[in-house]
């Protein structure tokens, strides 16, 4: 029923989302440091909490989130892939035999996220008959700013959920990964990695990739603000620049941005997609429309959202 106080409600709640704003206030033009930036904007296109102020309200959802799952499924087996004591993994575990296994990369700008902070998808896929598991690593600043600290042990996790698989009831020739954001660029490190020469595994361990708001080519991110607390000089600006090594890309890629992501976020996921495609190597591109970049991944929770659909799609257990 309609009412006056329901309208005036929906007047003020209007006006407040008009009023909100999204992005960096406006300014007076510095010099250009990347593509159309001046320093301020661009150290602004880096940091998503300018252009999703609702952040630290949907960050702790999704950890209350991943609380619920754990306590409908139970804990998830927890696991060494390394020596040091961030080195583990949690691996939830469905009741199938020699089922898919389906690996998410945490983001966090490279320097916060957690496994336990990242079980709320566990549930879309354990339902739907594949094992879910998300590892722990380094934060960068704990790795003296070293983003090949982190990248190192993102695949060394991947490379021992393929040769421990069967411990757990999983069929490594069925590995899948999804990813976020600063977690997003470290899949895709993974997936433009030399897997037989580096860790003696098959060319395509992985056999689809579902990378959601990364950062694929580092040239942007080095001249942001990130630059203070990672240290990217030309020989990891080259090496861990996913874009720039699809000649050792094997796995076919689903490359998603959300329409409220930063808007050089949204570029690069376009960009790396279309620079896939050009190589002759299988992308596709989906965009969440209507969703910020925090909002857009708690959809990898829901088998009926954005990327939990997708993701299902890709390892064959959903419907297109």
């Amino acid at each position: 029923m309609i009412t006056r106080r329901s309208v005036l409600y929906a007047l003020g709640a209007a006006r407040a989302l008009a009023q909100q704003r999204i992005g960096p206030p406006p300014q007076d033009l510095g010099p250009k440091v990347f593509l159309e930036y001046d320093q301020v904007a661009l150290d602004a296109m880096y940091d998503q909490s300018v252009y999703a102020p609702n952040q630290l309200q949907i960050t702790a959802r999704l950890v209350k989130n991943s609380e619920l799952v754990r306590a409908r499924l139970g804990a998830p087996v927890r696991s060494a892939y390394g020596p040091s004591a961030i080195e583990q993994l949690d691996v939830y575990i469905t009741r199938r035999k020699k089922a898919p296994v389906h690996i998410f990369i945490h983001g966090g700008a490279w320097r916060g996220g957690a496994a336990s902070a990242n079980g709320f998808p566990a549930e879309t896929f354990v339902a739907a008959g594949a094992h879910y598991v998300v590892p722990d690593f380094v934060a960068v600043q704990d790795a003296g700013g070293n983003l090949h600290a982190m990248a190192e042990q993102v695949l060394r996790a991947i490379a021992w959920v393929y040769r421990n698989a069967a411990s757990f009831g999983g069929d490594p020739d069925r590995l899948f990964v999804s990813a976020h954001s600063s977690g997003a660029h470290l899949a895709g490190v993974a997936v433009t990695t030399d897997w037989r020469k580096d860790f003696g595994l098959p060319r395509n361990p992985i056999k689809g990739a579902l990378l959601v708001s990364g950062m694929y080519d580092l040239k942007g991110p080095r001249l942001s603000s990130r630059n203070s607390y990672v240290k990217i000089d030309d020989t990891t600006e080259e090496g861990l620049s996913p874009q720039r090594h699809l000649d050792k890309l094997q796995v076919p890629l689903i490359v998603a941005y959300a329409s409220l992501d930063t808007p050089e976020f949204q570029r690069q996921s376009r960009d790396f997609a279309a620079a896939v495609k050009a190589a002759g190597k299988p992308a596709e591109l989906v965009e969440g429309e209507g969703y910020n970049h925090f909002e857009f991944i708690e959809t990898l929770g829901n088998p009926y959202g954005v990327l939990g659909r997708t993701a299902l799609r890709q390892m064959l257990l959903g419907k297109a």
